[in-house]
């Protein structure tokens, strides 16, 4: 499939994966138009400093996926919609799950029916592994039980469902992404990589929460590829399907991998403050990837120490914009 010249919609644009699926669109030649969150600055988000209002084949608008009249609007006349707004930090979701409700849920839905309105060709909804909770059995294939162990996670497992009852009732053709943990350059550290790279470039103290849940680790070009096989391949219709690297490793081997590369010096301090609550806590993520590949093709092609080295160069250049040491929620 040729990218070139498709009307294409991307919300949470100006988010992690957002903004690096808008530079791979651009790199095919789609008129993007990017989504990102309205605020009085008129901030993009990690499309700043990027692009400009000059960028050719990029339209950047501002507003509220739970604004359903806007949302139809910046639906309209679109061929393909990539569906990636969501509030996604698991903490935040303790103190401000109200919040999850309305742009994960809400969102979807106003995505979902301004889509089929419109007759778009294709709408991929951007999922999360986190719905799966703690594996009752690894690798965690797309049939594994859904389990909403936070606030984040149920408002997630309520959005798949909303997009597919929508390929179900309304024959929208929709697929549902579901990555496992991304990584890569612009991340924040709401996420334990770019936590624990920003700490090592700094201190000899690195603070985290518990150590032994285990991870799927993916780097954000592997889930990039993900979208777009995903959006060009007919056999992904009303499908969910997984992206991950099918290796798991415990966020102390994480971090111990990190440290060796960036400063073998440092010493890991577990803090009860980011430690979350036992029933919450995720304790292992491990994936079973057979149908990224039956159906699309997908398969990752950065290995998890790649793919870090990569990371780690790139933070070494932007550190001044992290609050390194802060947790973030």
């Amino acid at each position: 499939m040729k990218w070139q010249d498709k009307r294409v919609l991307v919300t949470g644009a100006g988010g992690f994966i957002g903004s690096h699926l808008v530079d791979e669109l651009l790199h095919k030649g789609a008129e993007v138009t990017a989504f990102v969150h309205y605020n009085a600055r008129n901030d993009w988000g990690m499309l700043e400093g990027r692009y400009n209002d000059k960028t050719p084949n990029l339209t950047v608008i501002g507003g509220d996926v739970t604004d359903s009249l806007f949302v139809k609007k910046a639906v309209s006349e679109k061929e393909y919609v990539f569906h990636l707004a969501a509030l996604i930090g698991i903490p935040y979701s303790y103190v401000a799950p109200e919040s999850y409700i309305n742009t994960n849920i809400k969102g979807t839905l106003n995505i979902m029916q301004a889509c089929l309105v419109a007759g778009v060709k294709r709408v991929v909804h951007t999922s999360t592994s986190e719905v799966y909770g703690t594996a009752q059995y690894t690798p965690i294939d797309e049939k594994h039980p859904l389990q909403g162990q936070s606030p984040y996670s149920a408002s997630k497992i309520g959005a798949d469902k909303i997009a597919e009852s929508f390929y179900c009732s309304f024959g929208l053709p929709v697929t549902t992404i579901r990555p496992f943990n991304t990584f890569g350059p612009r991340q924040s550290t709401r996420a334990v990589i770019p936590t624990i790279i920003t700490q090592a470039l700094t201190s000899d103290s690195i603070k985290l929460g518990s150590l032994t849940p285990v991870r799927d680790l993916t780097y954000v070009a592997d889930t990039i590829q993900g979208f777009i096989k995903f959006a060009e391949s007919k056999k992904t219709i009303g499908k969910t399907i997984n992206t991950g690297s099918g290796r798991g490793v415990t966020i102390g081997e994480l971090a111990d991998i990190i440290i060796r590369q960036v400063n073998p010096d440092a010493k890991i301090i577990c803090e009860q403050e980011r430690i979350r609550p036992d029933k919450s806590e995720v304790m292992e993520l491990l994936c079973d990837n057979r149908l990224a590949k039956d159906l699309a093709g997908w398969e990752p092609k950065y290995s998890l120490e790649e793919g870090l080295s990569l990371t780690i160069d790139w933070m070494k250049e932007h550190i001044s914009s992290y609050k390194a040491g802060l947790y973030t929620v």
